[in-house]
């Protein structure tokens, strides 16, 4: 699932940004529930409740998408310096 997000163009900054977004949109949410609808407070807290928990889930993913990088950077880094090896064999005669 997270090679399939990062070749979408998903990255961890984006995730990580949605799960700062969510925090905000929750606030959010509860003050317009509140101040707007005559539920009352306790559906205002739900409408809160319920955004406030994809921010969770966002920071998750940026995790776990920060780790499918990294791990992609290093595999990048390291096959330049095994090609870099082979060609200096070949061109020694090793």
């Amino acid at each position: 699932m997270l090679r399939k997000l990062h070749e979408v163009g998903i990255r961890s900054e984006h995730a990580y940004i949605a799960g700062f977004a969510s925090i905000g949109l929750s606030v959010a949410s509860w003050l317009v529930s509140n101040r707007k609808e005559h539920a009352g407070v306790d559906r205002a807290d739900r409408w809160g409740i319920f955004v406030g928990e994809w921010a969770p889930t966002f920071f998750a993913l940026g995790n776990g998408l920060r780790s499918y990088e990294l791990g992609e950077e290093h595999e990048q880094a390291r096959i330049p310096q095994q090609a870099g090896y082979e060609g200096h064999y070949e061109r020694t005669g090793v």
